[in-house]
């Protein structure tokens, strides 16, 4: 009976040995990589679908378009200076305090602007807000999964 058992316990070691090979050490996982790009797919085209049936004008339109560029850049820009901070990578404390704000005027942008548009319903301005959100956060994933992956494989 225990002689099942540590076959067993063998062939579990060798799967986990397997996945280790196939998957450096420090990788995300191959679903944590396709959940990020999903959630930014999701985020990115719900925002743009959201912004392509609205009622408002082009230059709305426009704005709206804008704030979410400017968003996800601004996002990914702080997520790299904080993590090279981290790691001891030298980043100027101008381009770190630029990264800062330009997030926080970003998201500033969005509230302000969804704050006095007038003309779109609280539903739909809750819709803009939770989209704008999910694309900046998966946006920082993705780019946080490519940085890990990419130093995985130089390790080696």
């Amino acid at each position: 009976m225990s002689n099942d058992n540590e076959i067993l316990l063998d062939k579990g070691k060798q799967n986990d040995l397997k996945l280790k090979a196939v998957r450096k050490e420090g990788e995300p996982t191959p679903a944590f990589k396709g959940a990020s790009w999903a959630a930014l797919l999701v985020g990115v085209t719900a925002y743009l679908i959201g912004l392509y049936n609205a009622t408002m004008q082009l230059n709305e339109k426009g704005y709206y378009f804008a704030v979410l560029v400017f968003g996800l850049y601004s996002a990914v820009s702080l997520q790299k200076a904080v993590r090279d901070k981290e790691e001891g990578i030298p980043v100027t404390n101008i381009y770190y305090g630029i990264s800062w704000f330009a997030l926080i005027v970003s998201i500033s942008l969005m509230v302000i602007g969804l704050y006095n548009a007038g003309s779109i319903d609280l539903s739909e301005k809750g819709f803009y807000g939770m989209a704008f959100v999910l694309s900046l956060f998966a946006a920082i994933t993705v780019q946080k999964n490519i940085r890990d992956a990419q130093r995985a494989r130089d390790r080696d």
